[in-house]
């Protein structure tokens, strides 16, 4: 994509990893391997890992249905290993008590095939029989490639003991289930599940997505499950059973320059510490000291992400401090409550060492009151019903937060809402308080237990990009942005608003067709 002025506009390529194994080491001595695999990516020459398959049973050429995602980058070298393990018991895989079978590395690069705009399918089945004993019946879709090889898109769940199982419906990208050619051949097996591994096969049967869109002009579409072993030995054999196509629809995957192309706002508001704690403004060791000759900690973090977020929007100034030591959370700094807005980055910066010689710090260091107030102002954006606006709120803070409770609150409610937080921690305290409000090593949860509707939080420490540019740390904080964006509208189902046109050039990335989909029926 281009933008209007001609510069480029980056964007993330979503890459869809499935994987599968032959001729596995046999490690049991009774029955075959249960074979796991886990993918590992490295990440500053430390191996983490990324996401695991399902444990499939006694079975040493396995074909997985977990379907890894990776976010494609052109200009890295992003590494991969995959560890296939022989599981045993229920407890976490890759331990001693499972055998490693064997290993790859590779880059993403080596293994990346193409990459287009997908289309999300729900698909609801059930299959109907009328031959057989009760059984534990499962679905598995294959698509047909063009060299003839089968790819294996989706591996419903067991239902136990029926006939007449209806399976959960499920989502797939228009690409994985037939590369978005609605005439490519899709092969189904359906299987009597078997503990051991060893499934009877019951039956299959040939469709397309072209057949599966018939279903809505309001007739079923139903196939003949056959089993060719049958039909050659029994002379009034007609099926195994007949499935039948319950519901499908189709959904637009939008992606954040839908959003922004629509005319959405990312309406910027920054919260900035000034408790006690970072010292003296006119003292040189202070975190607010205004060096003469270059910017203190704050306002790098400010310049760095503020100069980004200034292209979608005008700023919004609240900040958290005391004046006089009658303590506010969050006091505009440019002490006009009325009209709290700047004008972009330079105007936050001369607004910022400005009040900087007409206050007190103080403390305590509470976070929640700026938190609730920004959430209750994007939470009078939800009566509008369209993507016209979504807010950031960046806070700035040097320190220990000690309102944690009420803060994990706020938080809370505030993933309701068209709101992502961004924490930039400023000096060399303890920020494990931060980490936990970030969510990465779990969900984050309100004191009584709720978890957060939508991940909105990231922290990082300032410390972490001293010696980096400006634009790393920018890149860092804002990575998840988009993907919260996206997140939060296609909750609500929300798509983008009709590209705004541009009076200035006639060229503009309003006007420029991105990437031209299949005609594959309506879309919503």
């Amino acid at each position: 994509y281009w933008a209007a002025l001609g510069g480029p506009v980056a964007c993330v390529s979503k890459v869809e990893l499935r994987v599968a194994c032959k001729a596995l080491l046999d490690r049991d001595t009774l029955n075959k391997s249960d074979p796991c695999v886990i993918l590992m990516v490295q990440n500053q020459g430390q191996w983490t890992e990324l996401d695991r398959t399902e444990v499939i049973k006694s079975n040493l050429h396995p074909v997985f249905a977990k379907v890894f995602t990776l976010d494609y980058y052109f200009e890295e070298a992003q590494k991969l290993r995959f560890e296939v393990y022989d599981i045993h018991g229920t407890h976490s895989i890759g331990t001693r008590d499972d055998d490693f079978l064997g290993g790859v590395e590779c880059t993403l690069g080596q293994v990346l095939g193409s990459t287009r705009i997908s289309v999300l399918c729900l698909i609801g089945l059930y299959i109907w029989q009328d031959l057989f004993s009760k059984s534990d019946p499962f679905l598995e879709i294959y698509r047909i490639n063009d060299d003839g090889t089968e790819q294996l898109v989706h591996r419903t769940e067991v239902i136990k003991n029926n006939l007449n199982p209806v399976w959960e419906p499920f989502k797939v990208s228009l690409i994985s289930l037939c590369s978005c050619d609605e005439d490519r051949k899709l092969k189904c097996l359906v299987w009597d599940y078997d503990s051991r591994g060893k499934h009877d096969f019951i039956g299959e049967f040939y469709a397309t997505f072209r057949e599966m869109q018939k279903i809505g002009s309001g007739s079923k579409v139903t196939w003949d499950c056959m089993n060719p072993k049958y039909k050659l030995k029994k002379k009034n054999y007609k099926n195994s059973g007949v499935v039948i196509l319950s519901d499908l629809k189709l959904h637009r995957v939008y992606s954040f320059l839908d959003y922004i192309m629509g005319g959405c706002q990312i309406h910027f508001t920054v919260a900035i510490d000034f408790t006690a704690s970072n010292g003296d403004p006119r003292n040189s060791c202070s975190l607010h000291y205004i060096n003469p000759y270059q910017p203190n900690e704050y306002l790098k973090a400010l310049i760095a992400v503020g100069e980004i977020c200034q292209d979608y929007d005008r700023l919004c100034l609240t900040f958290f401090f005391s004046p006089n030591k009658q303590v506010s959370h969050d006091f505009a700094i440019n002490f006009n409550p009325e009209d709290d807005e700047c004008e972009e980055i330079q105007g936050v910066v001369e607004a910022y060492q400005n009040c900087l010689p007409k206050i007190q710090l103080y403390g305590p260091t509470n976070v929640s009151p700026i938190i609730s107030r920004i959430a209750k102002l994007s939470a009078g954006e939800e009566t509008i019903k369209d993507a016209s606006r979504y807010h950031i709120l960046l806070i700035l803070t040097d320190g220990v937060v000690t309102d944690m409770a009420d803060t994990r609150e706020a938080i809370v409610r505030a993933s309701y809402q068209p709101l992502s937080i961004i924490i930039v921690g400023v000096g060399n305290a303890d920020f494990t308080d931060m980490q936990i409000l970030d969510g990465d090593d779990g969900v984050l949860r309100s004191p009584k237990g709720e978890p957060v509707l939508r991940d909105i939080v990231q922290f990082v420490p300032f410390r972490d990009f001293k010696t980096a540019s400006p634009a790393a740390l920018a890149k860092c904080v804002l990575a998840e942005v988009p993907n919260q964006v996206v997140e939060y509208y296609s909750h609500k189902a929300i798509c983008p608003m009709p590209p705004v046109p541009s009076c200035d050039s006639p060229t503009s990335l309003a006007n420029t067709p991105t990437e031209s989909l299949p005609a594959v029926g309506p879309t919503a």
